[in-house]
């Protein structure tokens, strides 16, 4: 179930990571490595967070790559779904046994 409204990672990067160790958008970039207008962009909500950010975000504050990654995913997924009533798509018929979940399950494995 997808979280409602739920914040771009850059909220999260500026309220539970640079601001309670009062740390600048310049200074958090040099720490990870990256330019100040790239972290200002990903605070700011106009970019995402890519997995390579998410590993460097892990290093830096001590967190989970994955956690990062989800976060975006959620944003992302839940931004998306709000245009779902704007795509003027049909469902295909049933492919009556030549493919189920459970197959790409196991394609996956």
């Amino acid at each position: 179930m997808l979280m409602h409204n739920p914040p771009h990672p850059g909220e999260v990067i500026k309220e539970l990571c640079l601001e309670p160790l009062d740390l600048s958008v310049t200074e958090a970039a040099q720490s990870l490595g990256v330019s100040r207008k790239t972290l200002s962009s990903i605070i700011n909500g106009k970019a995402g967070i890519s997995p390579e950010m998410a590993v460097r975000l892990s290093i830096v504050f001590n967190t989970s790559s994955e956690s990062w990654l989800n976060q975006q995913s959620h944003y992302d997924l839940w931004q998306a779904e709000q245009h779902r009533g704007g795509l003027r798509l049909k469902p295909l018929p049933a492919l009556h046994g030549q493919f189920t979940p459970n197959d790409a399950k196991e394609v996956l494995a």
